[in-house]
């Protein structure tokens, strides 16, 4: 009798085991929504760099640079006039500060695929980076990232809704 209980318990445990839940195996993901990149191109993974925003920091920067946030045309990521001399300014505040990291985020409106939006924020982040690396700023204190349109700042379905939402944000970090 004894015997058949621990067979028996021995049978069910084996059974419960083998409907144990599994956990798929991660999905590919694009290489635009990966996250953050590093200076050249490289995805950086979450464990490897810390995203802490600096927001004494940031205020400083705003107040001096006039903003941390540059606009686009609706399917485009060159920088205007106006954009390059923000981004200037922003260059000039990095160069005073040398112990401060910059993650740059490109975004989008809400028209367009997902993919296509990830793909443009990622564009227009790495106009601003780059244009940072022309003014003198370390491209290895420069990282991107892309939120497509998934974090807009606006909301509304119009002109006044989308023109704020493409953008490019200078987010210091450390």
């Amino acid at each position: 009798m004894r015997k058949t209980l621990i067979l028996g318990a021995a049978a069910i445990a084996l059974a419960v085991s083998g409907c144990a839940k599994r956990t798929p195996p991660p999905a590919e993901v694009p290489p635009a929504e990966q996250g953050p990149t590093g200076p050249g191109g490289e995805q950086v993974a979450p464990g490897d760099v810390e995203l802490t925003e600096l927001p004494a920091q940031q205020a400083d920067m705003v107040a001096k640079a006039g903003s941390d946030t540059v606009y686009f045309g609706t399917d485009e990521y060159q920088l205007d006039e106006s954009a390059k001399a923000t981004l200037a300014a922003q260059g000039r505040w990095l160069l005073a500060n040398p112990n401060v990291r910059a993650s740059i985020e490109g975004h989008c409106d809400e028209r367009g695929t997902r993919e296509y939006n990830m793909a443009l924020g990622e564009r227009r982040a790495n106009a601003a980076r780059d244009f940072l690396a022309s003014q003198g700023v370390p491209a290895s204190r420069l990282l991107v990232t892309s939120w497509g349109k998934e974090r807009p700042v606006a909301a509304g379905s119009n002109e006044e809704a989308w023109a704020q939402n493409r953008r490019a944000v200078t987010v210091l970090v450390r």
